[in-house]
């Protein structure tokens, strides 16, 4: 089993290089395998041009990367990441997501966050803690599937007066159970009722009054609605539950 931390904490003061001996060490890498093993994390994780660098001087992704060379380096099958883009920036959570896509090809990769959007990314089955209990187990696509907003229609206008106007008539239509605008971007979501389908019934509608409509998309659900709802406080009296995890 190999164990990424929240943060991935190391020893500051080590060069990578010598980090990669230290934790040869603590795993028993000896020979050719351990030679194997640097090589391979080193490659793997595009450790090569700070290789001789302090760990304290490198950029939060890189950390993360020496982070994952030590999880990775002893070969595990099971591999646990605790928060593993948390406070990266776009183009390093990127980077770090590409790499867990990879290693999940031959290792099971199982992610702990609170960042919904990494679901998305990176996971094929989502289970949701709440209270020390398991509340859903279920692929992202299902859990999904379970929110408000599954096949809700989101529209935005170039006219706030066809805004208004939408919302008058997109509320009438017998597949829409409620509609949210947001008059400062000029959007609306129409929420469809349970099994029906507003698509249609608001392209016709649009069509029949010639809105401006620039953009338009059928969303597949909300991830973080699903999250709350499974994971919202119970009433006084009963005891509070903690902060819920999302592993996936």
């Amino acid at each position: 089993m190999g164990y990424l931390p929240e943060g991935a904490p190391s020893y500051g003061e080590m060069t990578v290089d010598e980090f990669l001996d230290f934790v040869s060490d603590v795993r028993g890498l000896n020979g050719e395998r351990r030679r194997q093993r640097r090589a391979v994390v080193i490659d793997r994780l595009g450790l090569a041009p700070v290789i001789d660098q302090v760990i304290e001087t490198l950029s939060k992704g890189f950390r993360r990367r020496v982070g994952l060379s030590q999880a990775l380096i002893h070969d595990p099958q099971v591999l646990i990441l605790d928060e593993p883009t948390d406070g990266l920036d776009p183009n390093q959570k990127h980077e770090v997501r590409r790499l867990i896509n990879e290693l999940s090809k031959d290792k099971l990769v199982i992610v702990s966050t609170h960042i919904l959007e990494e679901v998305h990314e990176v996971c094929t089955r989502a289970i949701i803690i709440a209270a020390g209990r398991i509340v859903a187990d279920e692929t992202p696509t299902a859990l999904e599937s379970r929110s408000r907003y599954h096949h809700a229609v989101s529209l935005r206008f170039e006219k706030a007066d066809d805004l208004a106007a939408a919302r008058r008539e997109i509320a009438l239509l017998p597949e829409v159970a409620a509609i949210e605008s947001d008059a400062r971007e000029l959007r609306l979501t129409a929420i469809p009722k349970p099994g029906a389908n507003a698509l249609s019934a608001v392209g016709a509608i649009i069509a029949k009054y010639n809105w401006d409509v620039p953009e338009l998309h059928l969303e597949s659900g909300r991830l973080d609605e699903v999250f709350r709802t499974l994971t919202e406080p119970r009433p006084p009296g009963i005891d509070e539950s903690p902060a819920a995890e999302l592993s996936a």
